[in-house]
């Protein structure tokens, strides 16, 4: 797949890895639609993506919302004819134990709530559900060459603390198998699926946590240093560009040997 003149579309594009994919894969002459809830972020994104020579449309996109989603795709269409990389970068986290006990009691004092759990489970997962299937129907469709770029995580493995957010990233992980075995199936050979499972990325939220916590993390990262928003771009862009590169989950953890927080 060529990236130059592809037609991309990001979910959480107005900051984090999703802003960095956005940027990353306009330098290599792809057109780029992004979608977040922050519309002022997305209006500074695609300004300056535009501002740097790049071609670049956006839209308010709530990832939960068929009708939102299906906008988004129908968008890059409209925009610039054609839908061939969709990276499902929208996320959020909920974090806490599933229960807590007070220390002086010895009895369970708070809990996670199912509010809690069925935030990020829609977020995360139905919301990368969405993204990948309204995708799908449109590259099918049209019979345009395609990959489908779900977000999973190095938490996939299981972190305490993030029962919500490590059950979507574990179940995203599967989704490259399990979808090229359907397309497949069906003789879908335009259609490829990859995802992509950072470590600790250093988006403004992770580098602005509590440091003592982040010299923790670092110590078990071979390289001594979070991941660059950047370098998750550069590892999706190697898979659009070989297309041996298929049906399977992309990890890109710097060499994370030990997690910090599970100690």
């Amino acid at each position: 797949m060529e990236l130059k003149n592809s037609v991309v579309v990001v979910t959480g594009g107005a900051s984090g890895i999703g802003e960095a994919v956005a940027r990353s894969l306009s330098a290599r002459g792809a057109k780029i639609v992004i979608g977040d809830m922050d519309v002022k972020g997305l209006d500074r994104v695609a300004s300056e993506i535009i501002a740097a020579g790049g071609q670049a449309a956006f839209a308010k996109c709530n990832v939960t919302s068929d009708e939102d989603v299906a906008n988004l795709m129908d968008l890059a269409i409209e925009k610039f004819g054609q839908l061939n990389i969709v990276v499902a970068s929208a996320g959020i986290i909920k974090d806490g134990l599933m229960i807590n006990l007070d220390k002086e009691t010895g009895k369970v004092k708070k809990a996670m709530t199912t509010e809690q759990f069925k935030a990020v489970i829609d977020v995360n997962l139905v919301g990368s559900f969405i993204t990948v299937r309204e995708a799908a129907i449109r590259m099918a469709n049209n019979g345009w060459k395609g990959l489908l770029v779900p977000i999973s995580s190095v938490n996939k493995v299981g972190q305490t603390g993030q029962l919500n957010y490590s059950s979507t990233k574990a179940a995203v992980a599967l989704w490259p198998k399990i979808l090229v075995g359907e397309f497949q199936m069906r003789g879908i050979q335009n259609i490829r699926c990859v995802s992509i499972a950072p470590g600790y990325v250093g988006t403004p939220m992770v580098k602005g946590m509590n440091q003592e916590a982040l010299t923790g993390i670092l110590k078990g990262v071979h390289i001594g240093r979070l991941i660059e928003p950047s370098e998750i771009a550069d590892i999706i862009a190697f898979a659009a560009e070989n297309e041996a590169v298929d049906a399977t989950c992309l990890e890109i953890t710097g060499g994370l040997i030990s997690n910090g927080l599970a100690k």
